[in-house]
């Protein structure tokens, strides 16, 4: 798959309905695979974006958001896809969207997307509770020796997410190997713009 994503967590002084008029006006339609107000982790004067398609193209919805005025500030990262998504669509459902980014050394990119994998098998098919992974991501450029990673899972709600941290044994097992892998991790909750 040739899809490049950008991952954008932009602030600006107008909250997040400035910043997502704003974006929602610079970029090309299509090219916004979605944008997330944040709930957990996440100001209330930022948006998180998630823009899709050539690399070319993503690079260019990233230099425009940087030039939006009422962008103050921007952390920006180029993905590529691994296990998910497997084909270029914008998100449509509502929800919670959490967003975890993981350290791991580029070397275990194909190791950790299998683990994911394979749990999400077991994981998204419990009956306990409504979730499922939409994106693993890693950095595009994995020349360095550690990159990030980035999970971004629908959950049906708060309460779906909470019950879910006791998935099913066997995916449990695959994401304690992930875990393994892993440096270090961070989360963010947001909820879809529609």
């Amino acid at each position: 798959m040739d899809d490049v994503y950008g991952f954008l967590r932009l602030g600006g002084d107008e909250g997040w309905r400035g910043l997502h008029e704003a974006l929602a006006g610079a970029l090309p339609a299509g090219q916004l695979w979605g944008t997330f107000q944040g709930l957990f982790g996440v100001g209330s004067n930022e948006l998180i974006a998630v823009t899709m398609g050539s690399a070319a193209e993503v690079a260019r919805s990233i230099d425009a958001a940087a030039s939006l005025s009422a962008v103050q500030s921007i952390e920006s990262l180029t993905l590529a896809p691994t296990a998910r998504p497997r084909q270029r669509a914008p998100r449509t459902r509502e929800g919670l969207y959490v967003f975890r980014f993981f350290d791991v050394a580029n070397a275990d990119v194909e190791r950790v997307a299998a683990l994911s994998q394979t749990a999400w098998e077991t994981f998204e098919a419990a009956g306990a509770y409504r979730a499922a992974p939409q994106a693993l991501f890693c950095e595009q450029d994995r020349a360095a020796e550690r990159g990030q990673m980035l999970l971004v899972t629908w959950y049906e709600d708060l309460t779906s997410w909470q019950t879910s941290r006791h998935p099913p044994e066997a995916a449990r097992r695959n994401f304690q190997q992930r875990q393994q892998l892993t440096a270090s991790t961070i989360a963010y909750a947001t909820r879809l713009i529609v």
